[in-house]
Order: structure tokens, then C-alpha cells, then sequence
């Protein structure tokens, strides 16, 4: 059987690893800039080709282009940013400092939206909502890894009430949206995760690359 489609070479293999190490959680995009309708559609293709808990593909990609609609959704972040600064106390004022999001200025603005439930047993009987969840992840992580091989910047912005963005994007009953996400060029890209950068974590893939497997009768 010629299975050379399904064998990469070394240097297509240490591309992916490349492409993971430098993709970053962008958050300064290029004012006026725009993103070629080819290029977005190659990343909502990724985006589908996602792996999903029974097939279910549990996501819908909202276009967010209305200028007016982005200053609604902007003005619920900014509410929600206020409270995590409230929530966060003696941070409080550092985390103000941090650029959390670029929906004002990114090319594109997309809402990923769970859809109503609709029924899929076939590997989430037991934990139905989180396998929804894990695979609408698995479709943005993909979208992330195919923007940043385009040349692209992307955040993904959680700074909201998921209610009030429902209501605001006419969404039907059960539809939840989980994710905002800021998408295109950029001047640069980040030399290191933002949040590192700005000193206010440090990741733990950053303090140990080697990252222990941890066994049965061992946990941190």
C-alpha cells in the first residue's frame, strides 16, 4: 500500500514543532488591515477538519463585521475586564496595565458559538457539556496553528458574559458563545507569551520544557 501521504519528512516534522513553539496569544494588530477572503477561508477550513467528541463538531464561526456590533461586544469586555480587575484585588491595577484584547483593531472578529445540544451520546454520556467544549477547543487551536502558519496574528478573548453576548448576537435558545477571536497582520510577533513577557506569569512549559509525565501514584 503507498502510504507516502501519510509520512512526513524531518524537516516538514520539525516545521509543526516550530509552528507550535511560536504561536502566541496576539493581542496588537495592524489598524486598518484586512485579511484576503482566500486565506480566511483556508483557516475555517482547519478550523472544520478539527477532531470532535462523536462527530458532533460542536462550533459555529460568527463574522463579526458590523463596526457598531464591534463597539457592543468591545463595551462588554471592557465591563468584564472591570470586574476581573475588582475580582483580582491588590493585581488589581497591574492587570489594568495589561492589553487584554484587540477587537478595535484586528482585521476580523470571530464568535465561536456552541450550538444547541443536539443529543450526541456517542462519547460524552457522562461528561456531555466538557467534550463539547474540548472539541470546539480543538477547532480554534487548529484555526490558531493555520493563522500563524499564514502569517497571521491571533487572540482568543474570554472576557465577556456569555448571556449578554447571546443576546447581543440573536443567538437561539442553548447557543452559547465561548470564545471572541481577534484576527490578523501584525507589525511583529511576540518573542515570548505575552503574560510572560509582562511579568505576570510564568508558564509551566516555560520553567520545565521537560514536563514530567506523571504516573498513577505520583501527582503534583
Amino acid at each position: 500500500m503507498n502510504d507516502a501521504q501519510h509520512r512526513f519528512s524531518e524537516e516538514e516534522r520539525e516545521l509543526v514543532y516550530r509552528l507550535i513553539a511560536l504561536r502566541r496569544d496576539t493581542r496588537h494588530f495592524q489598524s486598518g488591515a484586512r485579511v484576503d477572503e482566500a486565506v480566511l477561508a483556508r483557516l475555517l477550513r482547519a478550523a472544520h477538519q478539527a477532531p470532535s467528541v462523536g462527530l458532533m463538531e460542536p462550533w459555529r464561526f460568527i463574522r463579526l463585521r458590523d463596526a457598531a456590533l464591534r463597539r457592543q461586544v468591545h463595551a462588554l469586555v471592557e465591563q468584564e475586564r472591570a470586574a476581573t480587575a475588582a475580582a483580582l484585588g491588590e493585581r488589581a491595577a497591574e492587570f489594568l496595565r495589561l492589553k487584554v484584547e484587540g477587537l478595535q483593531d484586528c482585521a476580523e472578529l470571530l464568535a465561536v458559538v456552541l450550538p444547541p445540544d443536539d443529543g450526541t451520546v456517542f462519547g460524552r454520556r457522562s461528561m456531555p457539556r466538557e467534550m463539547a467544549l474540548c472539541s470546539a477547543a480543538c477547532a480554534i487551536q487548529n484555526l490558531w496553528l493555520a493563522a500563524r502558519a499564514e502569517h497571521l496574528g491571533m487572540g482568543w478573548v474570554s472576557m465577556f458574559d456569555p448571556g449578554a453576548l447571546a443576546a447581543l448576537l440573536g443567538l437561539p435558545a442553548g447557543a452559547t458563545p465561548i470564545a471572541l477571536l481577534c484576527l490578523g497582520p501584525v507589525d511583529r510577533f511576540y518573542e515570548q507569551r505575552m503574560l510572560e513577557a509582562e511579568g505576570w506569569r510564568l508558564g509551566r512549559g516555560a520553567a520545565d520544557p521537560a514536563m514530567p509525565l506523571w504516573s498513577d501514584d505520583r501527582w503534583p
